[in-house]
């Protein structure tokens, strides 16, 4: 049964993760990446990392895809030659698809994944002190990592609101 579980939640959340990258209307590639969220939420409470499951929700289903759709509202996407890309934007385009597919290259070739040693605890979300303590201790970088990436974001998406603004303006 969780077998047949977990197969279902994997392919709702790669069915979902792709309609977010094709959907060419922007509310629908959020909503679809808000199912996708969903999806990955309910895989970790199959793995019984019930902490996990609901902050995921909470966090990026409910306040990330609010935001996104948020800032969706706020840009004027009704007009596509505003979005073309230019020298920055293409170089950028170009490194960032050429390090993504060398990862997925990486990983393939080796076969399979390594993996972390478990914990002493029962379940990995069992225990909320043990993740707190895993989180500031063995993954501190990556977490500094992703909140200096979504500072970076936040800022961009400040810059791109303010320029759109000033142009309607004139």
């Amino acid at each position: 049964m969780v077998d047949s579980l977990f197969y279902f939640l994997a392919c709702f959340t790669v069915i979902f993760a792709v309609g977010a990258i094709a959907c060419r209307n922007a509310v629908n590639a959020a909503l679809c990446f808000l199912l996708s969220l969903v999806g990955v939420s309910g895989i970790f409470a199959l793995l019984e990392a019930y902490l996990l499951a609901v902050l995921l929700v909470l966090v990026y289903a409910g306040a990330v895809v609010a935001l996104f759709l948020f800032i969706i509202m706020l840009l004027d996407l009704q007009h596509p030659s505003a979005w073309k890309f230019k020298g920055v934007s293409a170089f950028a385009t170009v490194v960032g698809a050429g390090l993504l597919v060398s990862g997925v290259v990486a990983v393939a070739s080796r076969g399979q994944l390594a993996s972390l040693p478990l914990a002493d605890v029962a379940a990995p979300g069992a225990s909320l002190k043990a993740y707190g303590e895993a989180l500031f201790t063995t993954y501190l970088l990556p977490l500094q990592v992703v909140g200096f990436l979504l500072l970076i974001a936040m800022l961009g998406v400040i810059v791109l609101s303010k320029k759109f603004t000033a142009e309607a303006a004139s």
